[in-house]
C-alpha cells in the first residue's frame, strides 16, 4: 500500500524524470540527425575503400570538369591523421573541387607501408603526399609544390593556423 503523503513526491519525481528523458532523447535525436548527414556525405572521397595498397589508375579517380586533389596517406602516419579533418573542412568550403584520399597501406601491414604496390607505383617517399590535377585531367602539381597549393587553399578558406597562435 502506498502512503498518500509520499505519493505526491513520487508523482513529482516521475514528471521530472519524464521531462529529463524527453530533453535528452530530443538532444540525442537531433545530434544523430544533424551529424548523420555530414557523416554519410563525406566531402573527401575514399578512392580505394577496402583495397588499400593496390595499384590504381589515377585517371579513373578524377572528377571531370573539376580540379582534383589526391591525398596519399597511411593510417599509421600522424601528420596524415591530423590532416584528414582539415581536408574535410577544406573540401566543404571548396565544393568546386574534388578531394580523393588513397590509403597506401595493404590491410595486413602495420606501420607505414612503403613497399605496397601503390607506394611503389607512384614512388612515394613521404606521406601525406598530394597530386593535383586540373579540370582537364592534367597533372599540375605534386609533392612539395602540391603541398604549397593545399596550404594556400587552406589560408584562402580561413582554415590555416595563424602565425603566432
Amino acid at each position: 500500500m502506498i502512503d498518500k503523503s509520499k505519493r505526491g513526491d513520487y508523482e513529482k519525481f516521475m514528471r521530472r524524470w519524464s521531462w529529463c528523458v524527453r530533453i535528452i532523447g530530443g538532444a540525442l535525436l537531433w545530434t544523430i540527425l544533424a551529424g548523420g548527414c555530414e557523416a554519410s556525405d563525406p566531402k573527401v572521397r575514399n578512392g580505394n575503400p577496402g583495397r588499400g595498397g593496390e595499384t590504381l589508375d589515377l585517371k579513373s579517380l578524377l572528377s571531370q570538369g573539376r580540379t582534383t586533389a589526391i591525398d596519399f596517406y597511411s593510417p599509421y602516419c600522424q601528420p596524415c591523421v591530423k590532416m584528414a579533418p582539415v581536408l574535410e573542412k577544406l573540401a566543404a568550403r571548396m565544393p568546386e573541387m574534388a578531394f580523393v584520399k588513397l590509403n597506401i597501406n595493404r590491410p595486413q601491414v602495420r606501420g607505414i607501408d612503403w613497399r605496397s604496390p601503390l607506394a611503389q607505383q607512384y614512388r612515394l617517399k613521404s606521406v601525406p603526399y598530394f597530386m593535383i590535377f586540373n579540370p582537364q585531367g592534367k597533372l599540375v602539381a605534386e609533392g612539395p609544390e602540391a603541398q604549397k597549393m593545399i596550404k594556400d587553399w587552406l589560408q584562402k578558406a580561413g582554415l590555416a593556423p595563424q602565425a603566432g597562435k
